[in-house]
């Protein structure tokens, strides 16, 4: 059995002396492992580097065999991020939300995202809120996406400012007032992609969708959200601080 894909890099792990596995997110085929010889050679290491995009053809006797991957490089995005502290912490955060999907699985849509948020991952202030959304389609391909549409209260699609922590649903200004200190801060860039983002937005934004993560996606597998987060947000709000 055999296919040739395109694929994002989320990461290689050595196995032997100079071989190694490489995990991709693939656009067609989910995400995937697979051999790759020579791995860590002088040729092939630039080219597996996380975020890197490389066109795959992958080969097994068996469909559930683990198979062996031949690789080029497509787009080698990774020495991008170098420079910027948050585009080093944020290529791992990504690769690691890519490792919540099921093997195997076609995510088309995340796959064209995640390309995208790569591609402008060193500008800070453009991939904030990028990342944000990127969490809340994340969480909708798992199949606990937010209804972000209108107020679970009264029906209302204006003044939404709040989610409910319990329904994971919208709430407006007038219905959430008595319980603003139990509700969570809706940024309205989350709603509209053309909505601006101010870093007390992105901030508010993270702290949304780090909730649902945690109790949707981690909690039942026993994990908690990766330090990698924690430092890539952290990272962000010193950068943005620096454009402001």
């Amino acid at each position: 059995m055999h296919w040739t894909d395109e694929g994002i890099v989320l990461g290689v792990k050595r196995h032997g002396e100079a071989s190694g596995i490489l995990e991709l997110m693939t656009r067609a085929h989910g995400r995937h492992l697979g051999m790759v010889r020579g791995a860590f050679g002088t040729r092939m290491k630039p080219v597996l580097q996380t975020g890197n995009s490389v066109s795959a053809t992958w080969r097994a006797r068996l469909d559930e065999h683990l198979g062996n991957f031949t690789v080029e490089g497509l787009r080698l995005r990774a020495s991008n991020y170098f420079s910027a502290p948050h585009a080093i912490y944020g290529v791992t955060h990504l690769a690691a939300l890519m490792r919540l999907l099921p093997e195997r699985d076609p995510h088309a849509g995340l796959y064209a995202e995640l390309e995208t948020v790569l591609e402008r991952l060193d500008d800070a202030a453009a991939v904030a809120p990028m990342v944000a959304r990127f969490e809340l389609q994340l969480l909708a391909e798992l199949g606990f996406g937010l209804d972000l549409t209108q107020c679970v209260a009264t029906g209302t699609r204006a003044d939404l400012v709040y989610v409910s922590p319990k329904s994971g649903r919208a709430v407006s200004r007038e219905a959430g007032a008595p319980y603003a200190e139990r509700m969570l801060r809706l940024p309205a860039f989350l709603r509209e992609a053309a909505a601006p983002a101010s870093a007390r937005d992105v901030a508010d934004g993270f702290a949304l969708t780090g909730f649902f993560l945690t109790r949707y996606a981690l909690e039942p597998r026993g994990l908690m959200l990766a330090d990698e987060r924690a430092h890539f947000i952290a990272a962000l709000a010193r950068a943005l601080q620096d454009v402001a």
